[in-house]
């Protein structure tokens, strides 16, 4: 099982949803960085459950102790244990489930796989598994944001066929994203993703939505083609993601539909520097940033737990109708901000990490 991300600034990720704790290992971390468990919280409490009706009521403080490689309040340059306990556990709730695998869920492949898993929740492929993430994503959010100024938000922009409006030239901050428990800054069209977040919900289905992120303040020159180009290396970062199911950076889909003459971003003075007088690359050309803001987009899937019942099989194959209980969000988008944003901070250091030898 791979579950280490970085070649320079390595994280591996540990624990599962229903076990005694999940957490990170960071090695590569620099030395003398100022650290402490306040520098991470705040995103791990975005990330938590039980926040609101939109979410599962699984309650979880999410509280996270740093176990190793910070003396002092500053890094030591060594490994940097990460820990948060799993204090609501509830493994009885899927009982049940034990041998009937839930639909679109990882439990027949897992199953298949190993020859074994964790039955509990889901075990690593839970979204549980992402708090060692977005615990070791905040600490390159802060060295990038201590080095460059580096801004990463993330905002829901559509969930089901309700669309926000564009807002990746007018940026939100991520107080305007935390303005309303769906994290849309469109007030609008917040409210109507609210109402049918609350619909599915109250029947016991679920509903998927898209994530939209830019990160500004960024160096030009990051990216290693050709086979870990930028875009490849964030792709890879954000599919990685529990119920991830789509990733487009800049133009997309969309700029299939263009013409090269309307497509390509033209060079204008910026500021001192050279810039594009258009973004639809995405901040990214030939695999390498261009300084420019990165904007790319997300997909979820509806959450594959539910509990409506469903026809399905139990491992033998023998016909069964599945009712799953245990507690799950309607729609996953709006918890998942914080792990876009912190996954985009451990693909950025990386590179720059890796771009700091290159011209050392």
């Amino acid at each position: 099982m791979s579950s280490t991300i970085g070649t320079l600034f390595r994280v591996s990720t540990f624990g599962e949803s229903h076990g005694k704790a999940v957490g990170a290992i960071v090695d590569g971390c620099p030395a003398s960085v100022e650290l402490s468990e306040a520098d991470i919280q705040p995103q791990l409490t975005r990330r938590r459950p039980g926040q609101s009706d939109m979410t599962t009521p699984r309650d979880e403080a999410d509280q996270v102790t740093i176990l190793s490689g910070v003396e002092n309040g500053k890094t030591l340059g060594t490994p940097i244990g990460l820990m948060v306990n799993n204090r609501d556990q509830r493994p009885g709730d899927y009982q049940e489930m034990s041998n009937v695998p839930r639909p679109s869920h990882a439990d027949f492949t897992y199953q298949m796989k190993y020859g074994n898993r964790a039955a509990s929740g889901g075990g690593r492929s839970s979204a549980r598994e992402t708090i060692g993430r977005v615990a070791a994503g905040a600490i390159a959010e802060k060295i990038l944001a201590e080095r460059f100024g580096t801004k990463i938000t993330a905002w829901v922009s559509s969930v089901g066929e309700i669309d926000a409006c564009d807002m990746t030239l007018d940026i939100p901050t991520r107080e305007q994203v935390d303005a309303n428990i769906i994290r849309c800054p469109d007030e609008a069209a917040a409210a109507k993703m609210i109402d049918l977040v609350t619909f599915v919900r109250d029947r016991q289905d679920s509903v998927g939505g898209v994530l939209t992120c830019v990160v500004g303040n960024l160096p030009v020159g990051l990216g290693e083609p050709v086979f870990d180009k930028f875009e490849a290396k964030l792709a890879q970062a954000m599919l990685s993601i529990p119920a991830t199911k789509g990733f487009e950076i800049g133009s997309g889909f969309s700029g299939a539909r263009m013409f090269g003459s309307d497509h390509n971003d033209t060079f204008v003075q910026k500021e001192g520097r050279l810039g594009t007088r258009t973004n639809h690359s995405g901040g990214v050309q030939g695999g390498i940033t261009n300084g420019e803001p990165i904007v790319f987009r997300v997909a979820f899937k509806p959450p594959a737990t539910i509990g409506v019942a469903q026809e399905t099989a139990t491992f033998e194959g023998e016909a069964a109708v599945l009712e799953a209980k245990g507690r799950h969000d309607p729609c996953v988008v709006p918890r998942a901000i914080p792990i876009v944003e912190t996954m985009v901070a451990l693909v950025l250091l990386d590179f720059v990490q890796r771009q700091s030898f290159r011209t050392s």
